[in-house]
């Protein structure tokens, strides 16, 4: 079906559109993607799903079509942990890489795969050059113990295209939610989604469920999946899309609080090697997500084997 018959479905307004099934969503997302539509109906497209909303039907087609364009990475042995990386640091410093790092130690292979969406914020790859992490330049193995960089262009350019979207209108689409939801890895994996508004949260469990991910769900740090160093969040992980807390949230913050650099690049990266170091102590909210992250995987590992999925696992 082309494209302008889903949008009158999808652009109805926020009480007269109609939801699309998982098959029309994998359809109209992948013409989306492989670039088959014009500009104004991309633009019409994030329009109307910005007003109308993603279900998690719709959410789950989504990334089903982006798994079909997308360069697969492989994971020697150990399921990788996928850290998104997509909001960056704006009041607190970018700790994605500290998180990374301190679970590579624990001997753990991590893919941190993002895009800088706008210009203001310090993201994380900029933190990674500072602590000589360059990005892949090709899809390759993930192996145990180290932390690669994906940038989001070569996991599948159709994506980051979309997210590129939001620079001209000015608003988010479903490709930033999705990118904080999909598996870049052939095999299974542990996805480490974040939200930072609770709506966000009700939807992305929705979907997690739905596609039997692996996963864990918090409040990050201004939309990192790493934990605010100064509060801990509620913690949730989904094994085969099965969902059980793991940690409640702590109201307020931190009776004691950590001593945190300034937000640019140099300062965080400085920070970093000075707590992998052992010259300053880990935030204990993320040295509580690492062990959750590690409880998770090792569940992760002994749950029921189940046939390779198309989207999460």
């Amino acid at each position: 079906m082309g494209i302008s018959q889903y949008i009158k479905e999808i652009g109805r307004g926020k009480d007269g559109a109609r939801a699309l099934s998982r098959e029309q969503a994998t359809d109209l997302f992948g013409q989306v993607l492989d670039g088959s539509v014009t500009d104004l109906e991309v633009g019409a497209f994030c329009l109307a799903m910005r007003i109308k909303g993603e279900t998690p039907e719709e959410m789950a087609g989504f990334l089903d079509a982006t798994r079909q364009r997308s360069r697969l990475l492989d994971s020697a042995g150990s399921p990788a942990v996928v850290l998104p990386s997509y909001n960056g640091a704006r009041k607190l410093p970018v700790l994605t890489p500290l998180l990374a790092l301190l679970l590579a130690r624990r001997g753990l292979p991590v893919l941190v795969h993002g895009a800088a969406t706008d210009s203001v914020r310090v993201h994380a790859p900029t933190v990674f050059e500072q602590l000589g992490i360059t990005p892949l330049d090709t899809p390759g193995s993930l192996a145990p113990g180290r932390v690669a960089y994906a940038p989001t262009a070569l996991l599948c350019p159709g994506l980051k295209r979309l997210l590129d979207v939001r620079r001209v209108v000015g608003l988010r689409n479903p490709a930033h939610s999705l990118v904080k939801l999909m598996n870049p890895c052939a095999g299974r994996a542990l996805v480490v989604g974040s939200y930072t508004h609770p709506e966000y949260a009700l939807s992305m469990a929705a979907t997690f469920e739905l596609v039997e991910a692996d996963a864990l769900l918090l409040r990050g740090t201004e939309g990192e999946p790493v934990a605010d160093p100064r509060r801990a969040p509620q913690i949730e992980a989904f094994i085969g899309g099965q969902r059980q807390t793991l940690q409640a949230a702590q109201s307020g913050s931190l009776q004691r609080l950590p001593e945190l650099p300034s937000p640019d690049a140099e300062a965080t990266a400085r920070y970093t090697e000075a707590v992998l170091g052992g010259q300053l102590p880990v935030p204990a909210p993320i040295a509580a997500q690492v062990e959750h992250i590690l409880h998770a995987h090792r569940l992760m590992q002994t749950s029921h084997a189940r046939p390779e999925p198309s989207l999460l696992t």
